[in-house]
C-alpha cells in the first residue's frame, strides 16, 4: 500500500473504538510506542523491533519503538519519538506523525498509546543493545490483511480475552503490539 492511498483511507475513516485489550480496574500506567510507517518506493513498510534477550519482562518479544511516560515527556507523542530515537536510532525530524490510534491496556498494567507516523526511511538504524536485539520491516499490505491474523481465546478468571498472533518468516508477532496492528487494520476492513 503506497502513502497516498493509505493517508486517504486513516484520515477518512471515523474514529476507531478501542480494541481487544485487557479491562483494567486503574488508569494504567501511561506508555507510548510509535508505529513507524517507512516509505518505501515499493510501499509503506512496518518498522518492529525485538526486544533483548536478557530483558526481565517479554524478552525477545516483537514489539514497537516505545516505553512508558517519563516527566520530561511533554505528551505520549513525545515519549514515543524519544523512545525510538533511543532504542534504534530514529531521528525525530525523519517521522511525520499522522495520527493516534486508541488506548491499548495491557493484563501488565500498561495503557498504551499508539503514535503512526510516516518515517522517511533516509537514517542509520543503531540499537540500544540493552533494549534491542533486531528491527525489522513488513509490508504494510500484509499487516492490513487480518486474514493473516491467528485469534486464540485464554481465559484468565472470569474473563476471556482474545490474543491476536501474526507469523511472518521465522517471527510471530503477538500480544499488544499484534492488537494495536490489529485495530489498525480495522480501518481497511469491515470488521472491527
Amino acid at each position: 500500500m503506497n502513502k497516498t492511498a493509505f493517508l486517504q483511507r486513516f484520515h477518512s475513516s471515523p474514529p476507531l473504538a478501542g480494541g481487544d485489550d485487557y479491562p483494567l480496574k486503574h488508569a494504567g500506567r501511561a506508555a507510548g510506542v510509535l508505529v513507524p510507517l517507512i516509505d518505501r518506493p515499493e510501499g509503506l513498510s512496518v518498522l518492529l523491533t525485538q526486544r533483548a534477550l536478557h530483558l526481565a519482562h517479554h524478552p525477545g518479544q516483537i514489539s514497537f519503538p516505545g516505553g512508558k511516560q517519563e516527566e520530561q515527556d511533554k505528551d505520549l507523542i513525545d515519549t514515543a519519538l524519544r523512545e525510538a530515537w533511543e532504542e534504534i536510532n530514529l531521528p525525530r525530524q525523519n517521522c511525520n506523525v499522522i495520527g493516534l490510534l486508541p488506548e491499548h491496556r495491557t493484563i501488565t498494567g500498561f495503557c498504551i498509546t499508539a503514535v503512526v507516523a510516516i518515517v522517511d526511511p533516509d537514517f542509520t538504524l543503531q540499537y540500544d543493545t540493552n533494549e534491542v536485539s533486531d528491527a525489522f520491516e513488513v509490508p504494510l499490505a500484509f499487516l492490513l490483511d487480518t486474514n493473516n491474523y491467528v485469534t486464540e481465546h485464554f481465559h484468565r478468571g472470569t474473563l476471556v480475552n482474545p490474543v491476536h498472533f501474526i507469523p511472518w518468516h521465522n517471527r510471530m508477532i503477538w500480544g499488544a503490539t499484534a492488537a494495536i496492528l490489529r485495530n489498525l487494520a480495522s480501518i481497511f476492513t469491515d470488521t472491527p
